[in-house]
Order: C-alpha cells, then structure tokens, then sequence
C-alpha cells in the first residue's frame, strides 16, 4: 500500500460533493459553506498523507469528524442572549416597584406608632407569619388575647394608612 501526500491543489475538485455532504449533515447553507471551509482549513493545515487513491474519501470523514467536532463544542458552550438595544427592558423583577417599597415603608411606620402590646402582635401574625397560638404561645398571652389585641390594632392601622 503506497503512501502518497494529499495534493491541496485538487482539493477544489471535491468542494460540491463536500457541500452537498454539509447541507446533508447541516440542514442549513450557511452552516454548510462553514463547514466546507473550516473543513479545508484543517486539512490544510499541515500535511495530510494518504494511504489509499481517493482523495474524497478522506475528505469525507474530515468533514464528518470537523461536523461532529463542531457539534461536541457547541453542547458544551453555555448559550448566550444578546442584550435588548434599550436598558429599560433590564428592570430587575425580585426588586418590587418604588411605589410598592413607599406603601411598604409607610406601613411599617405605622406599626411603629401602636401601642407595645399592638405592635407586638401585629409583629407576631401579620409580619413574621405566626398562628394566633404560636403567637400567644411566644408572647405569653391567651390565644384570645391575640385575636382581639390585632383586631384593635389592624383598625388603628387602617385609620392612620386611610383608605389606600
């Protein structure tokens, strides 16, 4: 079996037949003609030697190991997302809106005016989520305690918050 270096100016003799294995393997022209191209550029790279006559047969499986190559390195690249052309379309969705952290703060200001015992209980169930007995069983005080302590509390928020 002779060994014979492939000739790289009669590479251009394959480029249709490698085109048509490309749009085959590619499903798409453009990446076809890529990987055509970068398909010769390894070939080309540095000398290729041949056991056998047919030159296409070599380039076929170069084109079918650069396809696959192509393929591996692209499973494994994170995908990225161009960035919208106008910066208002970045707002941050975890952070609420300005109004929302207004309403919030001024209600939190108005838990503050409430008596101790009000606050206390308001604290308990409404901010930190407590049942009315995990509340009662953390403040010390009958679970009944509880329920009617917020519902004074909850109406001298209303009234100072007003009808928002």
């Amino acid at each position: 079996m002779a060994v014979r270096q492939l000739d790289p100016n009669h590479l251009t003799d394959h480029r249709d037949r490698l085109y048509r294995a490309a749009l085959g393997l590619c499903r798409s022209r453009h990446d076809a003609e890529d990987l055509v191209q970068e398909t010769y550029a390894r070939v080309l790279a540095k000398p290729r030697f041949l056991r056998d006559e047919h030159d296409s047969g070599y380039l076929m499986r170069a084109l079918r190991n650069t396809f696959y190559s192509r393929h591996r390195t692209a499973t494994r690249r994170p995908l990225t997302v161009g960035l919208p052309d106008e910066v208002a379309l970045l707002a941050d969705r975890r952070t609420p809106p300005t109004e929302t952290l207004v309403e919030a703060l001024d209600a939190l200001g108005a838990v503050n005016t409430l008596k101790p015992a009000h606050r206390d209980v308001v604290v308990a169930v409404d901010i930190q989520g407590m049942s009315y007995a995990e509340a009662a069983r953390a403040l010390g005080i009958p679970e009944g305690t509880v329920m009617s302590r917020l519902h004074r509390a909850r109406q001298a928020l209303a009234r100072r918050l007003g009808p928002a």
